[in-house]
């Protein structure tokens, strides 16, 4: 396959220079909660000895790969947003789609794994600890994360060996599957359905787990007195909302024939730098565990 192009042009999120000055302030801003926030959270769990069970456990690595997904793209567009021409090397590019997909898929797992860990809490809170030891949850993380790199090594391996003799523009401000295939030279359709295929079956797979354990879930909690289900919806209420964030843009962006819409770099913006603003905040006002445990914190520093 010949390939003429070396670099790519990103368009960005807009042309007007008064709105990017205007979203490279508030763009800072946000990236910057996402880092304090998300590290906050990590520190917060792993120095508190209240905060050792598995949900805790699994939030941790979510507050890291929030940190590590914003952090493929966010740096590259605050800085864009000030610069005349918007360039990424042909590899860089290859990169970050590789890097995107791999810490997005992954988060999609780590998200079914804590829907499954809430299941076994209420339906199974005898044998919770137990079902749900150490080892059982350091192979359920590994696990997202070898499901991660399996997908986004396929995406970019899909991407990669395909012809771009020109143009060079690409209409969003990272590089991803499908504006890269609207600029191959080349028939995509095949190539297409196998990007839709791998993404697809992934969303459609852990959608069918999450709500099969919310069911469970909703139907155990008929059993629990009323204050025990308050607690217990309070917690998975948090996990609802962080899923529905995440999953909701992602499947609309992947789980459709291969094509891109003028609405995909706002929705983009919305599950890249959004919602990991959003989770550290979801996660420690609707819990008074990690607020307290924050509180002790701060007063033993």
């Amino acid at each position: 396959n010949k390939n003429n192009v070396t670099e790519f042009i990103l368009l960005g999120l807009t042309q007007d220079k008064t709105i990017a000055k205007a979203c490279f302030l508030l763009f800072l801003v946000l990236y910057a909660i996402i880092i304090f926030g998300n590290l906050l959270i990590i520190i917060t769990i792993k120095t508190s000895e209240r905060l050792d069970s598995p949900m805790y456990f699994f939030l941790s690595y979510l507050s890291f790969l929030d940190i590590s997904y914003s952090t493929v793209t966010a740096p590259k567009l605050i800085y864009d947003l000030l610069v005349g021409k918007k360039t990424i090397p042909f590899v860089g590019c290859i990169a970050q789609l590789f890097m995107g997909h791999f810490f997005g898929c992954t988060e999609i797992f780590l998200l079914t794994v804590m829907a499954y860990d809430r299941c076994v809490a209420i339906h199974k809170p005898l044998h919770y600890t137990n079902v749900m030891n150490k080892h059982v949850c350091g192979c359920l993380v590994t696990a997202s994360w070898v499901g991660g790199f399996v997908h986004s090594l396929v995406q970019a391996l899909l991407t990669v060996q395909l012809p771009f003799c020109g143009p060079n523009e690409i209409d969003h401000y990272f590089c991803d599957v499908h504006p890269l295939l609207k600029l191959a030279c080349t028939n995509t359709y095949v190539i297409g359905v196998l990007v839709v295929t791998n993404s697809g079956l992934i969303s459609l797979t852990c959608f069918v787990v999450l709500a099969v354990s919310y069911v469970i879930i909703m139907v155990s909690l008929r059993t629990y007195s009323s204050k025990g289900r308050l607690r217990a919806l309070s917690t998975c209420s948090s996990h609802v909302t962080v899923v529905i964030l995440f999953f909701g843009p992602c499947i609309f962006i992947y789980m459709r024939p291969s094509t891109t819409f003028s609405a995909d770099k706002m929705i983009s913006v919305f599950y890249t730098i959004i919602t990991p603003v959003l989770n550290p905040l979801i996660y420690t006002l609707r819990n008074e565990e990690v607020k307290n445990a924050i509180k002790m914190l701060w007063s033993r520093k």
